[in-house]
């Protein structure tokens, strides 16, 4: 399961001159690469393969607004805006890459498509792998958020390597049931969000890369707040709920980190301009 954000970067992108340019501005500026191996310009061109009709010479121009490496799904939301993009600069683009061929292709770029889904999608999106396709389903939500973003980063493949090959059944079992608990809860029954949101095979393995986060957000559930690791980490996301409100819950930020208060974007990537 993947849930968008109303929270979200920026591509612009012409068919220009030969070779591949890529300005950057917010996050990354000046670290990341300028050239077809940044992430949305490989992608694009990915893309432009994929329908046929790659370009001579690219420009493109990034606004970053998502934090990296902080759980946030800056890499999905990179890849997704791209493939979009690339559609949106080929005649027909649409129906040469539909949206079921573009998430498997993101997909396949990400690694899994849980992230990508939402991205594209928008709202709660559960995607799972049929044969050689990805397949997803959308459900729009209302829900107010607080994403809690920690000054520190924390590698994907790093928090992913503390998961053990193995888990008892007990555990596995009572995942799977909050897991279905989590779409009642975001589809209609807010009330259930906190026991929707307990954890048994992810957070507390992945805690020795990000104690901070770990004991912010056991914190936040002490206190009835429905509160979760987002993605990978470290940041700590909390659905607003009846128990505090989201200045409330901003109030509880802790020193040195950033909060922001955000709704679900029910659209997913789209063209503004």
């Amino acid at each position: 399961m993947g849930l968008a954000l109303g929270f979200g970067d920026e591509i612009t992108a012409e068919v220009a001159g030969d070779g591949v340019v890529v300005e950057i501005e917010g996050i990354g500026a000046g670290v990341l690469p300028g050239d077809e191996s940044h992430l949305v310009a490989s992608t694009m061109l990915t893309a432009f393969d994929a329908m046929g009709c790659r370009p001579d010479g690219l420009r493109v121009r990034c606004v970053n607004r998502i934090p990296h490496a902080r759980g946030l799904g800056s890499s999905s939301s990179a890849i997704v805006g791209a493939i979009v993009a690339a559609r949106a600069l080929v005649d027909g683009g649409e129906q040469l890459l539909p949206d079921a061929d573009a998430l498997t292709l993101a997909s396949r770029i990400e690694g899994h498509p849980d992230n990508v889904a939402a991205a594209l999608y928008g709202g709660l999106t559960i995607a799972w792998n049929d044969l050689d396709e990805v397949v997803a389903w959308h459900l729009p939500v209302v829900a107010s958020i607080v994403v809690f973003v920690p000054p520190y980063e924390v590698s994907t493949a790093q928090a992913r390597q503390l998961l053990p090959a193995e888990v008892p059944h007990g555990d596995a079992a009572r995942n799977a049931g909050r897991a279905a608990l989590l779409v009642a809860a975001l589809t209609g029954h807010p009330e259930l969000l906190l026991a929707a949101t307990q954890d048994e095979l992810h957070q507390a393995y992945r805690s020795p890369v990000m104690p901070e986060s770990f004991e912010f957000m056991s914190e936040l559930r002490q206190t009835d707040v429905p509160a979760v690791i987002s993605g990978a980490g470290p940041t700590v996301l909390a659905f607003v709920s009846a128990a505090a409100d989201s200045d409330t819950l901003t109030d509880r930020c802790p020193l040195g980190w950033t909060a922001r208060a955000l709704e679900v974007a029910n659209a997913g990537a789209h063209i503004i301009g």
